[in-house]
């Protein structure tokens, strides 16, 4: 497959000539992009691009730095293997076929490209992954995210890396001081713009449309869908997009707990103040002097510690205000959640631990609470401690979306429910429907090879199912598939979602409707006293 960049630059020419000069004839995997040439390598039927640089290094003085344009290189980059993970702690992943992120490096700013090997001249649409891990942990490299499997069904997929942790959202007041924005924190939402700008300037070289760009992501990853999709430096970037556990539509903050929200910048500034004594640092300076593998070590270095920030420029208000007043990029959304999001996060909780708990998270609410979310015997407690987890933190955000984007947008709002039973073998208890996360093999296709689940016949076909679903929503824009269930619009006056369970889909009503309007409600209060 001979491929061009529509239009070279002349720095573009003399690479070519050197190329020649060396190579001869260039392979068919080479392609030209803004930056130079990359080589790719043929995969089973497919041409793969892994460690493509999307932004400079963010080292040194380019540490807490928007991300800086690439320097181009000479000669063919030989993209044949992945770039380093950001820095982050070390994790153990549920449902990874591999638990280890590899090697990290601050240098981490590479994307990934899973190319159909028919794709000259089709315009193909394009899937970009946003990885999840509460904006602290995770990577493009974790084998459960290899687009492989979608790409096949004639997409092009691409998976984009962004700073973590504090290197990725500590906020400042010097750094606000040095930034022509009057702005701190975002660099990891501002690494995800780059990388859609990236794709919007060369996925045509690999036989992408431009145009029909589908973002999709799962928890922090849905989150940072939903912020871009509600961000004004997006406009244009993508077409749609896909929200597997998450959103942000909790109210903005000035306390130092941001809640299921965002800080104000203020906020988070006084958080990174903070960090730095914490570090020993007397300035932003003596904090570029270290290494990062010392922020690891702070307490915030866990999941849900730094986080994306309220700075009125990358996130520029409320996002439920946002969306009530409809200013935000009406694109095509697809949103959903699992059934038991909370399995993975509440254990040990028993009916006095749990009625303790709603009586401190909801005051006056309590009984209102107790009866969505009761506490008749221990077992009862602890799956109604892992609803309001689900609810809180997942389910209430992506239902407050899909219902304000319906009042107020005009483009497609699909909403599903994922309630495949799951066949884990070290989860060590009995646990009901489906964690936080096990959609991702089903989507991803990989119910084949990981090592811990025992996945069954039924598990595999409601994965082609879903990746089916999946990949006609990105190329049109509606998750309808022929010889499978219509999957309606989602409706605000009779909700109704697709189900997927015991290896099929099906259409059903919102199961947990109660137990949201009980937060929409609370969350109401919330916001009217902030």
């Amino acid at each position: 497959m001979k491929r061009a960049f529509r239009k070279l630059l002349p720095h573009v020419f003399m690479m070519l000539l050197s190329c020649v000069l060396v190579t001869g004839v260039f392979a068919d995997e080479e392609v030209f992009i803004s930056d130079g040439i990359v080589r790719g390598v043929s995969e089973q039927g497919l041409e793969v691009y892994k460690g493509i640089p999307f932004a400079a290094p963010p080292v040194g003085e380019l540490r807490w730095k928007a991300p800086q344009p690439v320097t181009p290189w000479q000669g063919v980059l030989n993209a044949d293997h992945f770039g380093p993970a950001c820095p982050q702690i070390p994790f153990p992943s549920v449902n990874s076929i591999n638990n280890s992120v590899g090697q990290m490096s601050e240098d981490c700013l590479y994307l990934n490209v899973w190319v159909p090997q028919n794709s000259e001249g089709r315009s193909l649409p394009v899937m970009v992954w946003i990885h999840g891990g509460g904006f602290a942990i995770g990577a493009t490299t974790i084998e459960n995210y290899s687009g492989d499997q979608l790409a096949h069904k004639d997409v092009i997929v691409v998976s984009i890396a962004y700073r973590l942790g504090a290197l990725g959202f500590m906020a400042h007041p010097e750094l606000v001081k040095e930034n022509e924005m009057g702005i701190s924190g975002n660099y990891g939402l501002l690494d995800q713009i780059a990388g859609l700008k990236w794709v919007r300037k060369n996925i045509a070289a690999f036989g992408g449309d431009p145009d029909n760009v589908t973002i999709f992501g799962e928890s922090a990853g849905a989150i940072s869908v939903s912020m871009l999709s509600a961000s004004p430096l997006t406009r244009g970037l993508f077409k749609r997009a896909i929200s597997e556990s998450g959103g942000s539509f909790g109210p903005v903050t000035d306390a130092d707990n941001r809640g299921n929200g965002v800080q104000t910048l203020a906020a988070a500034e006084r958080q990174g103040l903070a960090f730095a004594e914490r570090m020993g640092a007397e300035n932003i300076a003596a904090l570029r002097a270290m290494p990062a593998d010392k922020f690891l070590a702070d307490p915030l270095a866990n999941m849900g510690g730094f986080w994306p920030v309220c700075d009125g420029y990358v996130i520029v208000d409320d996002q439920y205000k946002l969306y009530s007043q409809g200013r935000y990029n009406d694109v095509d959304v697809m949103i959903g959640t699992n059934s038991n999001e909370g399995s993975l996060f509440v254990h040990n909780v028993d009916a006095d631990k749990h009625k303790a708990s709603l009586k401190k998270q909801f005051g006056s609410l309590v009984d209102e609470a107790l009866s969505v979310y009761p506490a008749t015997n221990d077992e009862v407690a602890l799956q109604s401690s892992r609803n309001i987890f689900r609810d809180y933190i997942f389910a209430w955000p992506s239902w407050a979306w899909a219902r304000l984007q319906k009042k107020t947008g005009h483009a497609n709002v699909f909403v599903y429910y994922f309630d495949q039973p799951q066949p884990h073998q070290n989860r060590g208890e009995a646990i009901v429907g489906a964690a936080h996360s096990d959609e991702v093999n089903y989507v991803f296709g990989h119910v084949d090879e990981n090592i811990n689940f025992d996945y069954t016949a039924e598990d595999k076909t409601l994965s082609s199912i879903m990746m089916d679903y999946w990949v006609a929503f990105a190329r049109t824009g509606k998750p309808q598939v022929a010889g499978l269930p219509e999957w309606p619009q989602f409706d605000n006056s009779a909700p109704t979602v697709m189900h997927f369970k015991e290896g099929k889909p099906s259409v059903g009503p919102l199961e947990n409707r109660s137990q949201l309007e009980f937060f929409e409600m609370y969350i109401k209060a919330q916001r009217e006293t902030r």
